[in-house]
């Protein structure tokens, strides 16, 4: 295979769907084997550390939030490798986690875009966000 033939089969591995039960074990078993699970729920509502907000957006809420923006799946598998910034937090009100930190020391890119796929696929929560 030429160069580019393999990045394009990476590209589209990486941005392959999940999609089934056994797929939301493996998801949820490598975002807790990464710390994820540490500041985000899958399901909206969910406390956090105090009673507080949660520190970082639900799962379905992101999801609703992202799943119909155009390279949604490269820029949140970029802000969960780099961090996020504070200064451009849009989650604001909604947690109690100013920003993300970078996650590249916990969970490789491939793991990270597998993981936002399957968050992308996630149905949205009933209700505003």
């Amino acid at each position: 295979m030429n160069r580019h033939t393999l990045l394009l089969a990476s590209a589209l591995l990486a941005t392959t769907a999940w999609a089934g039960p056994a797929d939301d074990a493996a998801a949820i078993q490598l975002a807790t084997n990464a710390g994820c699970m540490t500041c985000h729920h899958i399901e909206p509502g969910a406390k956090g550390p105090g009673g507080l907000p949660p520190i970082g957006p639900a799962w379905r809420d992101v999801s609703a939030k992202y799943k119909s923006v155009k390279g949604a799946q490269q820029q949140l598998t970029a802000t969960v490798m780099a961090g996020s910034s504070p200064y451009e937090s849009h989650w604001k009100g909604k947690v109690s986690g100013l920003s993300m930190p970078p996650n590249k020391v916990a969970i490789t890119e491939a793991d990270a875009a597998k993981l936002v796929s399957w968050i992308l696929a996630l149905e949205p929560a009933a209700g505003p966000l």
